[in-house]
């Protein structure tokens, strides 16, 4: 079978919900990166952070409601007490330090997930909680899980409040300065740990939607969880242009079509391979558009947000 004959309505559809997704990450990461010129490697664990706090919620019995927003509050925390302990220390440090202290607060994250998780002798907690979002409704003869219509919408709500915060109110106008040039921002009477405080809630309210998400699509939740699809996603952030925030929004959306799109394409036996096919197509894009596929052709960095 061909691949354009194996590109189905469903294998669209679940494309697009994946694309979603990444999108979100990928606004989420660049916000951060637009503020503080800092790619967070630890967002995956924002990410688990909230999973797990759904696992744990769903197995104390609470509502699904409740675990939901114990979830946008964890990652929040999470968030807020790694710019507060870690990042704001070491904001005069050069970007290869914060680099590498990004690293560092994931591993110890995911090794705080670990102790925690193995206390009862296994590995993994399940959130039946959120299951019944993963169920399939038939619209034109394609199943779309309910799950992937909550990604679109959410996706697109939050872009939209988003793109009307940075374009419509004081502190959004504050944070497009920054990204611009934060030195002279801050010389002109922006508030830098103001700009960063709401960059950085902006950016755990998004890990909050991708947690419940990616949580209801895999509802057993590990210490590794969202470690592959950050990694993807930080990827598809440098494929679209990390410059600006919509070029990493677009770039994260199309890195996830494409790796549903594949996956979908791909036999049955050979998905092993799909890791290797995203990756040398990616090549493939830095080599023709090393700025980023959807970057104006511009060598310097100007804006990010």
């Amino acid at each position: 079978m061909s691949f354009v004959a194996a590109l189905d309505a469903q294998t669209v559809v679940d494309a697009i919900g994946l694309g979603a997704v990444y999108a979100l990450m990928a606004v989420g990461i660049g916000l951060v990166f637009g503020v503080l010129r800092l790619v967070n490697f630890a967002y995956g664990q924002i990410v688990m952070a909230g999973a797990y706090t759904l696992a744990f919620t769903s197995e104390a019995g609470w509502p699904t409601w409740a675990g939901i927003a114990m979830c946008v509050v964890v990652t929040v925390v999470v968030s807020g007490a790694m710019d507060r302990l870690v990042f704001r220390p070491l904001r005069t440090q050069s970007p290869a330090v914060m680099l590498v202290t990004t690293f560092a607060v994931a591993f110890l994250l995911q090794n705080v997930a670990l102790l925690i998780d193995v206390r009862d002798d296994t590995i993994g907690e399940p959130a039946a909680s959120v299951a019944s979002l993963n169920r399939a409704i038939t619209v034109w003869g394609v199943e779309v899980r309910k799950v992937s219509i909550v990604a679109v919408v959410v996706a697109v709500v939050s872009l939209g409040l988003l793109a009307l915060l940075l374009t419509r109110t004081r502190i959004g106008l504050q944070m497009r300065a920054a990204a611009t040039d934060f030195g002279t921002a801050r010389l002109l009477g922006v508030r830098a740990n103001t700009v960063i405080t709401v960059a950085v809630l902006l950016s755990a309210l998004l890990a909050a939607a991708v947690a419940v998400i990616l949580t209801v699509q895999n509802p057993l939740v590990t210490p590794d969880f969202a470690l592959r699809d950050t990694i993807v996603v930080l990827v598809g952030v440098v494929v679209g242009g990390i410059d600006r925030l919509w070029t990493a929004m677009l770039g994260g959306f199309a890195i996830g079509f494409a790796t549903g799109v594949i996956n979908g394409a791909l036999p049955t036996d050979k998905t092993v391979f799909l890791p290797s096919v995203v990756f040398l197509l990616v090549i493939g894009v830095l080599l023709v558009r090393p700025a980023g596929l959807f970057a104006r052709g511009r060598t310097g960095v100007v804006e990010r947000l």
